[in-house]
């Protein structure tokens, strides 16, 4: 069986490029509009197992991975910022705090119906920012597609103190630790 990744996130393709070389891309169905008072981790479980059986019909015979993230301070959800305002009002509101991001991983086989989903969780404590020091960061980086308004993989990892998670691939999007014990358990052969 081939797997499909579903979604059209480059960093989460890049993310997946580190395990395995053969694999599919398919953009999910799927709404991701919260449902009333949802918690940002149940959010992230939810959607990740709906992207990947959205795409059950369309692709038989496969093992299809949906993957979502959210992140919350103290219980308000932060999305992706979307523009440079959205992000600086972000970043000045998670400015000397502690932001929890909940990464959502679902491996489902799509003939049989059956999977694993986890969540894993990342925590991440902001520096004390300014406006000025946003902007210069905004400025080099414009993470605007990014949950949090920050890319951990580049100058993003300047703004914290310090990250608490098992798995730090986690913050980038998609978890590679778990997600390396369910492809091995669904055939995959990743070293």
């Amino acid at each position: 069986m081939r797997l499909l990744l579903a979604s059209t996130s480059p960093y989460r393709r890049e993310m997946l490029q580190r395990l395995l070389s053969h694999f599919d891309c398919a953009s999910p169905i799927c709404d991701e509009t919260p449902e009333t008072n949802e918690p940002p981790k149940t959010l992230a479980a939810r959607l990740s197992v709906q992207k990947a059986e959205s795409l059950f019909e369309q692709h038989p015979n496969c093992w299809i991975l949906g993957a979502d993230q959210t992140a919350s301070i103290d219980g308000l959800l932060l999305g992706k910022p979307g523009h440079r305002e959205a992000a600086i009002s972000q970043l000045m509101r998670a400015s000397g705090q502690c932001a929890t991001f909940y990464s959502g991983l679902a491996l489902v086989n799509s003939n049989t119906r059956v999977g694993m989903h986890t969540v894993v969780e990342t925590r991440v404590h902001f520096r004390r920012l300014d406006r000025p020091q946003i902007e210069r960061y905004l400025d080099r980086e414009a993470p605007f597609d990014c949950a949090g308004s920050f890319k951990i993989e580049g100058l993003g990892i300047s703004l914290f103190t310090h990250i608490e998670s098992e798995d730090p691939t986690a913050l980038i999007g998609l978890p590679l630790i778990q997600l390396t014990d369910y492809l091995n358990m669904a055939g995959f052969q990743v070293p």
